[in-house]
């Protein structure tokens, strides 16, 4: 497992509604689908390019809270998850999920960090199994970004619970945008939440290719446009939206014209090489 450790390795849609979050990211980012439903739960499998990056299935009926509403986890690689969970206690965070084995897969818990944003952490992938793709890979996650209460204090938890360091750091319209590495990689960042944002959570980007053919199929298929296109200082642009079910995503793209009626801004944000 050398290597995986504090790299994310799988995202998970949770939603109201699979069969209509299948219809409409398929035709948004240009997955392929297909179902891997276990005894007394269904779930689907998201598909890019022959490679699975993910998985939907409904809200579990016990949730409560902001956990309820549909939302995407991303599931990050440790190499003792019974170690790690117990380290999140340590060091303020919480367990919404104990460690748990899923049979013939792996070994996983779900946590939140201290500002409350959850994140799932999972055993390494099984020998033979190929690493995280790069992040400009079509139909993968190109960026993963937390809108937190406390950089500072968020940064730090992580550091001590996967190893993440500081990158660059960029001013940002709410104060600062600080990039984090893993591995010597720049795979996110960090920046204050508006106050409109109820609580602290993650953020993951979609490559996609026409930013704004994209945003097309994001309002066509029903799903709402938040911010963007938003253009990065490597020249890609951005956009963060809602699905039609409620869970907030972003798309990273290119861009071959200048389209109207969107808010353009350049930010710092996503620079991941």
């Amino acid at each position: 497992m050398a290597g995986l450790h504090g790299r994310f390795l799988w995202y998970e849609l949770l939603t109201t509604d699979v069969e209509a979050a299948k219809a409409f990211y398929t035709k948004v980012v240009g997955w392929g689908t297909r179902d891997a439903s276990m005894p007394g739960m269904a779930y689907s499998l998201f598909i890019a390019a022959d490679a699975m990056i993910g998985g939907a299935m409904n809200l579990p009926p016990d949730v409560a809270g902001a956990d309820a509403t549909p939302r995407w986890i991303g599931y990050v690689g440790v190499d003792d998850v019974d170690a790690a969970a117990e380290r999140v206690r340590q060091l303020g965070g919480a367990i919404r999920t104990p460690p748990t084995d899923v049979a013939n897969i792996s070994r996983f818990a779900i946590v939140a960090d201290p500002q409350m944003a959850s994140l799932a952490l999972i055993k390494g992938r099984q020998s033979g199994q190929q690493e995280p793709a790069s992040l400009r890979t079509r139909g993968r996650v190109g960026w993963h970004e937390l809108l937190t209460t406390d950089c500072e204090q968020a940064l730090a938890f992580y550091r001590e619970l996967l190893g993440w360091q500081k990158d660059i750091a960029y001013p940002d319209v709410t104060g600062t945008y600080q990039q984090f590495s893993a591995g010597g990689q720049a795979i996110g960042g960090l920046l204050t939440k508006p106050p409109n944002f109820p609580a602290s959570f993650w953020l993951y980007y979609f490559n996609v290719g026409d930013i704004d053919a994209a945003a097309k199929r994001v309002t066509a298929g029903g799903g709402q446009i938040l911010n963007g296109p938003i253009e990065a200082p490597d020249g890609s642009w951005t956009l963060q939206c809602l699905d039609p079910q409620g869970a907030a995503f972003a798309l990273i793209g290119k861009r071959s014209y200048q389209a109207v009626g969107f808010m353009e801004r350049v930010l710092p944000r996503p620079s991941a090489k």
